[in-house]
């Protein structure tokens, strides 16, 4: 599967040469040390350039020189590691052909797969063996001979049972050793042939059947943990309704261009980023920003590739192709970010290239060296159990064989990238997206989380709190006299205040002329032949009013205050200063003789806010501080009100970035939140740097660690929770694997431990555990 659009070109001698890159289903290639055997085989192939193969989600990606060689060569190389090309181009074809390749590989048949078949017709004929073998001696007659050697019925069921399911194993170790790869399929496939040699057809049968059945779980639970992602990637649409030549025409999502106007009807999904152009409806964003409540569109407003149009009909001018919507993008993070290894990844990388050859040298001294120095039978008492030490060779080689089955660290070397993606894919869909395993992991370790105050814990946006009308005047006049004044004004208070003028149903506002801006101040224009002001309080004592405020002052915030008209009427007691204290801007309305009222504006705190820093804190949070430029007054009430541990005021970018460093000394690792933009520098400063609201924005997207695509400030609790949980189940994944597989290899040399066992617990059980147990973070969600 070809994929052009990205061809470069680069100097060959006087030329340029192009580089193709074909994308691959391989279902199959499902562990690393699979990963490994296919890169090898690749190697090998002159004119390939790159390499990235994800067992994690069955990928293979590959980019060659078309001059030197072909995707056939490329599918061939992967196909002589063992390993089948799923839905590529086939691999007779003598031309690359040009298509959009695969981003991961479908579903498996696991259970009716031909192996599968192999392996239940294998278990009937090792069944019917055990029954001939141990509960039906009498009719286990001999049968053939060979090399004078008698086979009973049990032996010829047993050997049929190996034939059968050991023929997948056998040609799996045979690519294993053209690759020198000292993996499970060659470790597995070296100890049938060989317990089948000497004569123990029972182990054999039996260590080909469950091997064949672990592998089979071992695909099963790899397909679920793949399952999350395909999820995703079925958000996005195929098709789209079109406007063509006064004609809607349905066509793949991928042939539609910027500009062009997609129609989306009640129930259907959004099949690309888009601004409304005709009509109103409520659409399920949930997908893309996790906003749980449909929101409102009307014209002029952005849409998103795999929203769900809830209720009306739109029409939406394409802002973005297929390829660079904003769900696309999600999904292409997400698969990047299961290629970047965790520290964790890496450490058991580079363990279990030294566990392996150790543990099967061990194997080796295991089937030699007691036959050799021990001369006549060991009796030992072992907490009440007699075990016998014997030095016959049989016995020793099986014990050898089991510590082979051992030696294989399937469960150990997948417990991490099958968490690492459960833990990504669970957050992608809700709408929180990790860049990268060591991003999760890094979250999860974080000391303090920092927050950016504006847009973070209070919603960016400036809204009408309080108002306050003077004597005779009430609510709604004094809302139209102002909104009559601040209509002519691009200020984002004035839009404040209009809104709530809207909102409290004041419509018909007075009509205004020779409006005037006071810089600084506040504004005035004519209503009604009169001139009305609307400002800062200190407009107002300019004009004479006696806004006496009893300063007692606590750190510099009012705790008192009056204003007095001329005539010495106390209007409003202690209310201009209580407002003051709780951070807001108050804007008074008059003329230059009589004081309308007062209306308090502030930046109002996300509803969220205060229980995601209290849940933050329940989680193990050392210390959550907010960073913001704002003055000390509104900084220490927003602090106030969300309950922060700490809070740093008046802080420009740099102040910013130095807060973080010390935080980093003081406490340890730092998570920081905040825009994206703005608050760049902070947030490439610290551990981790979290971007809110990154929905639609390309920077937020590409400068965070971690994005959350909605505004909801409630995903800091989940994601530390998930991560924080992921790198719990990692640590378990880890030494239970490692733990397990130490006891089992103690007791073999003891006799305690047999094939079968070593199967059942150190290969199948632990490689669908430590599965299971990943899977348990897709449980977790937001509150």
């Amino acid at each position: 599967m070809i994929d052009d659009s990205n061809a470069t070109r680069q100097p060959s001698g006087g030329g340029q040469r192009r580089e193709l890159t074909a994308r691959l289903a391989v279902p199959e290639m499902d562990c690393p040390s699979c990963a490994q055997k296919v890169d090898k085989s690749l190697q090998r192939v002159d004119g390939i350039v790159d390499t990235t193969l994800q067992p994690t989600t069955g990928t293979a990606t590959v980019t060659y020189d078309p001059d030197r060689t072909s995707e056939k060569d490329v599918v061939e190389a992967i196909e002589a590691a063992g390993y089948e090309v799923v839905g590529g181009t086939n691999s007779n074809s003598e031309t690359d052909e040009t298509n959009d390749g695969v981003d991961i590989a479908p579903p498996s048949e696991v259970w009716t797969s031909p192996r599968a078949k192999k392996t239940w017709l294998g278990a009937v004929f090792v069944t019917l063996g055990l029954i001939f073998e141990f509960l039906l001696p009498g009719q286990n007659i001999a049968v053939a001979s060979i090399l004078e050697y008698p086979l009973h019925s049990a032996d010829v069921l047993f050997l049929s049972a190996v034939a059968i399911s050991d023929l997948p194993v056998i040609r799996s170790g045979y690519y294993s050793a053209k690759t020198r790869s000292l993996d499970i399929d060659l470790l597995m496939g070296t100890a049938i042939i060989a317990a089948t040699g000497i004569g123990y057809f029972v182990e054999a049968a039996t260590l080909a059947v469950l091997f064949s059945i672990a592998e089979l779980l071992e695909d099963y639970a790899m397909d679920r943990a793949r399952d999350s992602l395909r999820e995703l990637m079925e958000l996005s649409p195929d098709e789209a309704t079109v406007q063509r030549d006064g004609e809607e025409v349905t066509v793949p999502t991928e042939d539609v261009a910027v500009g062009e106007i997609v129609i989306v009807r009640p129930g259907d999904k959004i099949p690309l980023d888009g601004t409304v152009v005709e009509g109103e409806s409520a659409v399920d964003e949930s997908p893309i920003t996790g906003e749980s409540v449909p929101v409102d569109k009307i014209t002029g407003d952005e849409v998103y590739a795999g929203a769900i149009n809830e209720e009306g009909y739109l029409e939406a001018e394409v802002t973005s192709t297929a390829g660079d919507s904003t769900l696309s993008r999600i999904i292409e993070m997400v698969q990047g970010a299961q290629a970047k290894k965790t520290e964790t990844e890496q450490f058991v990388d580079r363990f279990s290239g030294y566990y392996t050859p150790v543990v099967v040298a061990l194997a080796i001294l295991t089937a030699a060296i007691p036959p050799l120095v021990i001369a006549d039978p060991i009796s030992v008492d072992v907490a009440g159990y007699g075990l016998s030490f014997a030095g016959d060779w049989q016995t020793w080689f099986i014990r050898g064989l089991t510590l082979l089955v051992i030696a294989c660290p399937c469960a150990f070397v997948i417990s991490t990238p099958v968490s690492v993606v459960s833990g990504i894919t669970s957050a992608a869909k809700n709408a929180v997206l990790v860049k990268g395993g060591n991003y999760l992991e890094a979250m999860g370790e974080v000391d303090v989380v920092a927050m950016d105050k504006t847009g973070t814990l209070t919603k960016g946006e400036l809204a009408v709190t309080d108002v306050v009308p003077i004597g005779d005047t009430d609510e709604a006049t004094l809302l139209g006299y102002a909104a009559g004044l601040e209509r002519r004004s691009e200020h984002p208070i004035a839009k404040a205040i209009l809104d709530r003028a809207g909102k409290a149903g004041v419509d018909d506002l007075p009509s205004l002329t020779g409006f005037e801006s006071l810089t600084g101040r506040g504004i005035r224009g004519e209503i009604d032949g009169k001139t009305y002001y609307a400002g800062k309080p200190a407009l107002f004592d300019e004009l004479g009013f006696n806004l006496s405020r009893t300063r007692e002052t606590d750190g510099g915030v009012p705790t008192a205050a009056t204003i007095e008209t001329d005539d010495e009427e106390t209007v409003t007691g202690d209310t201009l200063a209580t407002l003051e204290q709780e951070g807001k801007t108050v804007v008074l309305v008059g003329t230059e003789l009589e004081l309308l009222g007062a209306i308090a504006i502030a930046d109002e705190v996300r509803p969220a806010s205060k229980r995601a820093v209290a849940r933050l804190q329940e989680l193990g949070v050392e210390r959550v501080v907010m960073l913001t430029g704002d003055n000390e007054g509104t900084a220490r009430a927003i602090a106030e009100q969300v309950g922060v541990d700490e809070y740093r005021a008046e802080l420009l970018p740099d102040e910013k970035v130095a807060a973080i460093e010390e935080l980093q000394s003081e406490y340890g690792e730092v998570a920081m939140v905040g825009d994206g933009i703005n608050d760049a520098p902070a947030l490439a400063t610290a551990e981790i740097g979290i971007a809110m609201g990154a929905a639609g924005t390309d920077t937020a997207l590409e400068t965070a660690d971690i994005a959350l695509m909605g505004d909801d400030v409630g995903k800091l609790p989940y994601l530390y929770e998930l991560s924080h949980t992921a790198n719990g189940v990692i640590r378990q994944n880890i030494w239970a694997s490692l733990g397990v597989k130490f006891l089992l290899a103690l007791g073999v040399p003891l006799g305690l431990v047999s094939v079968a066992l070593a199967v059942v617990v150190g290969d199948m059980g632990m490689s669908f555990g430590v599965t299971g147990n990943a899977m348990r973070l897709s449980r977790i969600t937001p509150e």
